[in-house]
């Protein structure tokens, strides 16, 4: 309809129902979008200056008045205004109105359709998305994210530093200069740099390993208070990196591979790049719903019939005190614990992606099974890692609803000052958004597979296996129902011996167990691994048992008491016991938090010489 130029606007015009909340909701978006370039009024206020127009064509649809005076209503005028936008983007929708075939009738369909029900659109609009459709910014949660990992680096990096020299130093169980010469002897100086990037092929003396974790701890406290976060972020992964490939048995845990992988996404996240933040949530979706995927996978019937709890929290390798009480409740409240586990590990996930509301309630899942699982066992900075990433679903409009606006608007202007330019948006992230999805695309190929991906997956996974950039999950895909634990001793005479108590993992019965995180005992944590197979098969385990032969000072440190403070004994030999919970009544009685019982010799005396 062509109206005299007296009635058409200088400006195009979108009259709406101002009485529709549904309306309205979308009208704040649609001025958000075009700025300046589009008028909008409600029709209670303007219809007078359109009497051509009847009111019910009001009541009906939205109404485009363009500066020619020509009308357009409904999609047409939906997809037109879309045109008036700054942001190329949004002319696709004019561009395929015009051009797509069946695209404008069936727009026109569903338009109508919700315009019918627009009560009905307007509480799912609310329910899923909020009161504001406005595109989300993610300023605040970037910055709390990057002062998270700062901290999580800071306290890897020392954790690692404190037990370094009896793991991997001069005197220690794997020393890091043999594996680098076994690697040179191997593969050649630049086979072996390939195969095992480390700054260790600098250096491998004791001084030189403890100034890689110093230098990972100050470079992890820059990037807490913000100095140059980008080179900070960078120089972590290459130190810690070094760690995992220098620290061999002792660093192969998932959260290990996991802080890589965060961490290199980590160097180009930005707040003004929602690909940058879809890639962490791909990542956090890979952790959790593999986790549950490779439970059911495995064709572990505890999992399966959902008993796995009633062994978890027992047989796990560090649990806290709260887990000693997890136990004790009954199996029903394992049965149900389980069965919401797997909601939360295999069907919220798919919820990272959907609407806003629908993320933060995928959010809060993952935090609560992660907060649950941090009480219960000692899993280093696995937990608060998982929850950094959570975080990442939170948009600022959500933390505005519950913080100070004074710190939000402080915190948040930390990630804006950090926020990325248009070539790094604009090429760099893109490339490494590709990357990512090549390398996890043939990681699940994998996974589903059971087999080596096809070419040319399986030669880009190859090439990027060394980095660790992109990474399998899935904790406990077999439950342990049973609790073996090695005693290790000493004895002067093979007669009567003395046993070495470790730090955390259990030993003393009427010890309580210890809450660790987020430090990580990595021998403890590998003597439970050891208990479930035969020490043959662990040649850590060897070189563990003739440092304690020889006396050596640092790995000696590792432990809680040294029964042989002054020379080391003659001989060493290892007993495993069936460990388990002491019921409430049996804790009452003596005191006592775990019971046991001798099952085998692990290891029979033998001597250095041996």
């Amino acid at each position: 309809m062509i109206h005299t130029p007296s009635t058409a606007p200088q400006k195009p015009l979108l009259i709406y129902d101002g009485q529709c909340g549904f309306c309205a909701i979308w009208i704040r978006l649609w001025k958000r979008i075009t700025e300046d370039r589009v008028e909008y009024a409600p029709f209670q206020e303007c219809a007078d200056r359109f009497p051509q127009i009847p009111r019910s064509d009001f009541e009906k649809a939205v109404q485009l008045i363009l500066p020619s005076g020509e009308r357009l209503s409904g999609a047409a005028a939906c997809t037109r205004s879309l045109g008036y936008a700054r942001e190329r983007r949004y002319a696709l929708w004019e561009k395929m109105y015009a051009r797509v075939p069946l695209f404008a009738p069936l727009s026109e369909h569903a338009y109508h359709f919700i315009a019918r029900r627009r009560s009905l659109f307007y509480g799912a609009t609310v329910f899923l998305f909020g009161a504001s459709l406005a595109p989300s910014s993610y300023a605040f949660s970037t910055a709390i994210f990057w002062k998270i990992l700062a901290l999580i680096y800071a306290a890897a990096f020392a954790s690692f530093g404190a037990q370094s020299l009896g793991l991997i130093g001069s005197r220690g169980v794997l020393p890091i200069a043999d594996y680098i010469a076994a690697m040179r002897a191997t593969f050649g100086l630049t086979g072996g740099i390939t195969r095992a990037p480390t700054v260790f092929w600098l250096g491998t003396g004791d001084f030189f390993i403890s100034i890689v974790s110093i230098a990972g701890i100050v470079a992890a406290l820059l990037l807490f208070f913000g100095i140059l976060p980008r080179p900070m972020l960078a120089f972590l992964f290459i130190l810690y990196l070094s760690l995992v490939v220098g620290g061999q048995e002792f660093m192969s845990f998932q959260w290990d591979t996991l802080l890589l992988e965060t961490g290199f996404l980590a160097i180009f996240l930005s707040a003004n790049s929602r690909l940058s933040l879809l890639l962490f949530w791909w990542l956090l979706f890979r952790l959790v719903f593999f986790s549950g995927v490779v439970k059911l996978a495995s064709g572990d019937t505890t999992w399966r019939n959902l008993t796995a709890l009633s062994y978890h929290y027992e047989t796990q390798p560090l649990p806290t005190i709260f887990g000693w009480y997890a136990h004790q409740m009954p199996l029903l409240f394992h049965k149900m614990s389980a069965a919401g586990m797997f909601f939360i590990e295999l069907v919220l996930p798919f919820f990272f992606f959907a609407p806003r509301h629908l993320r933060f309630f995928a959010a809060a899942g993952a935090i609560a099974l992660q907060l649950v699982i941090g009480l219960t066992g000692n899993y280093t900075f696995f937990n608060l890692l998982t929850i950094a990433l959570a975080l990442l679903l939170l948009d600022d409009q959500f933390w505005q609803g519950i913080i100070p606006t004074g710190f939000f608007e402080k915190i948040a202007g930390m990630g804006t000052s950090a926020a990325a330019g248009p070539f790094w948006t604009g090429a760099v992230i893109p490339a490494v958004a590709v990357l990512i999805l090549v390398l996890s695309a043939g990681e699940l190929l994998t996974i589903i597979r059971r087999r080596a991906p096809p070419e040319p997956f399986g030669s880009v996974l190859r090439f990027a296996a060394p980095l660790h950039l992109i990474n399998s999950y899935g904790l406990f895909a077999v439950m342990t129902p049973t609790r073996p634990e090695i005693i290790m001793e000493g004895s002067d005479d093979g007669e009567t011996w003395k046993e070495y108590a470790f730090k955390y993992k259990p030993g003393d019965q009427t010890r309580r167990p210890k809450w660790a995180q987020p430090h990580q005992p990595r021998l403890d944590w590998q003597m439970w691994f050891a208990a479930l197979d035969r020490y043959q098969n662990n040649p850590w385990f060897v070189n563990f048992a003739a440092r304690l032969l020889e006396g050596s000072p640092q790995v000696a440190a590792l432990l809680k008491t040294n029964p042989f403070p002054t020379r080391p004994p003659k001989y060493i030999r290892a007993l495993r016991y069936a460990y388990h919970f002491t019921t409430p009544s049996e804790r009452s009685a003596g005191g006592a938090w775990w019971k046991r019982e001798l099952k085998d010799i692990y290891l029979p005396p033998s001597s250095l010489g041996e």
